[in-house]
């Protein structure tokens, strides 16, 4: 079951928001099993030129769900920020039942922070670091990392490798293919 945390920058988050905000992510429900607990966190924003931007992240065990989009219209930046979680839902769950059938369900052990993408610590001129942030590494192989990092839409991701225990990460090259880096422990 989703719990919403809905907010809004420059916009006043008004019950008629809310409610439509909370009506259109509910349809992700029937994805999740009943004992799933999970908090839905939406940021909307209104900018300067009217257009509306919807922020949606969904920590989960497995899986972080992140979606954003922008339009002239916030209820429009709802629906279609609704249907592009929809779509990661449906191909992770795809990737994992295929998954499955191959080699068997692997145990997965996590909090439920989801992954860093590094984009968190930014270092200006004089080297000072603004921001930090711990997380905890997941085991799983290199095709299921890429898949978290194209649904977080970063440009690398940190995982433990299930098969080595090394920490390890992928990333997207210029060329659009995948690189991996693996630590030597």
């Amino acid at each position: 079951m989703l719990t919403y945390n809905v907010r809004g920058e420059n916009i006043e988050v008004t019950d008629a928001i809310r409610s439509y905000v909370e009506k259109r992510i509910s349809k992700l429900n029937k994805y999740f099993a009943d004992s799933t607990q999970a908090i839905a966190h939406v940021n909307l924003k209104v900018y300067t030129n009217k257009n509306a931007k919807v922020e949606v992240t969904i920590p989960m065990p497995f899986i972080t769900l992140r979606a954003e989009e922008t339009s002239p219209d916030l209820y429009a930046s709802v629906d279609l920020v609704t249907d592009k979680l929809e779509r990661q839902i449906r191909k992770f769950k795809t990737k994992i039942n295929r998954k499955s059938r191959e080699k068997g369900f692997p145990e997965f052990t996590t909090a439920p922070t989801g992954a860093a993408d590094g984009s968190d610590e930014v270092e200006t001129p004089d080297l000072t670091v603004v921001r930090t942030k711990r997380v905890s590494l997941k085991p799983m192989d290199s095709q299921e990392a890429i898949l978290q990092m194209d649904m977080l839409g970063h440009n690398f991701f940190i995982f433990e490798d299930a098969e080595t225990n090394g920490t390890s990460i992928v990333y997207r090259r210029r060329d659009g293919r995948y690189g991996l880096i693996e630590t030597d422990e």
